[in-house]
């Protein structure tokens, strides 16, 4: 059984992440499911892989369906645990060439479980439909059909494909650094001209520590609300900034000595940001501060 798990634990890991969108719960669901698949003989799992899969996704669906009301009533949004994707794949890092950008992950927020199961399953891992089919308990076309009103619901067209996953890390770069310097030295112009028009900001505390309530849109008034930041908080406290790989991304994340304060994920599209992701939640930063301790 020790070689099951060395096989799927990331295929798993990815799967239960980008259902679920927290890593602490995926983790959880994985233990489960090799635990329980420890005590079925080898010989009933004809499909391995398949039964494994199965096992993940139906305790996901069971975990989405009761966070659900909890998440309805989440104060201010409430955005994906941020995870670590070192350029190196650890043997305990996700399968990074089947994770979603985080953007996207955001968006699937507005799927039922069943329609976020089948996008994950065919977008993100690459399972046909009858594969799909077998795993959810439906038939191949029932699966078509919730595919494509999955994207309708998101936005998501056959040219918008690119926007799954997240960039090249050179493009990644160059903004990263772009924005770490117009903030560090206030320069409003260049804030504004990186940001889209109608750009997004969500910001999320989980009612655990200040955070924007509602979602700060266009780009003047998030220019404002990010220099009012860095002036108020970030150079009084002395916070550091550094870039740091996540969700195949370059984000960045806010510290105090070894105390992660924030993690900004930027979504750019259209050659300007239009999305920014402040997670601030400490119980979302958790298992980064970990991470960070066992480097």
């Amino acid at each position: 059984m020790e070689w099951l798990y060395q096989k799927y634990k990331g295929l798993l890991f990815s799967l239960a992440y980008q259902m679920i969108g927290s890593a602490t719960d995926a983790e959880d669901i994985v233990q489960d499911v090799f635990v329980k698949a420890h005590q079925i003989q080898l010989e009933q799992m004809t499909d391995p892989k398949a039964y494994l899969c199965k096992m993940t996704t139906n305790r996901c669906l069971d975990l989405l369906k009761s966070a659900r009301k909890k998440r309805e009533l989440y104060t201010g949004p409430w955005l994906p645990e941020p995870i670590h994707t070192p350029v190196h794949d650890s043997a305990e890092s996700v399968v990074q060439k089947d994770l979603l950008s985080y953007a996207m992950l955001v968006l699937l927020e507005q799927l039922s479980e069943t329609e976020r199961a089948v996008f994950v399953l065919r977008e993100a891992l690459g399972f046909d439909y009858h594969e799909i089919a077998h795993l959810i308990g439906k038939s191949e076309a029932n699966c078509r059909k919730i595919i494509s009103r999955a994207k309708n619901k998101i936005g998501i067209t056959a040219t918008d494909e690119h926007a799954l996953f997240a960039p090249e890390e050179s493009i990644e770069e160059q903004w990263i650094s772009r924005f770490i310097d117009a903030l560090e030295h206030g320069k409003m112009d260049t804030l504004l001209g990186m940001l889209a028009k109608d750009a997004v900001l969500l910001s999320d505390g989980g009612g655990k520590v200040s955070a924007a309530i509602h979602p700060i849109v266009s780009a003047e008034r998030i220019a404002h609300f990010l220099l009012g930041i860095m002036r108020k908080t970030v150079l009084p406290l002395g916070l550091q900034v550094e870039p740091l790989p996540l969700n195949n991304q370059i984000g960045l994340l806010l510290r105090l000595g070894e105390q992660i304060n924030t993690v900004v994920l930027l979504h750019v599209e259209e050659n300007a940001i239009s999305r920014l992701f402040f997670i601030r939640n400490p119980d979302k930063l958790q298992s980064l501060y970990e991470h960070r301790k066992h480097e």
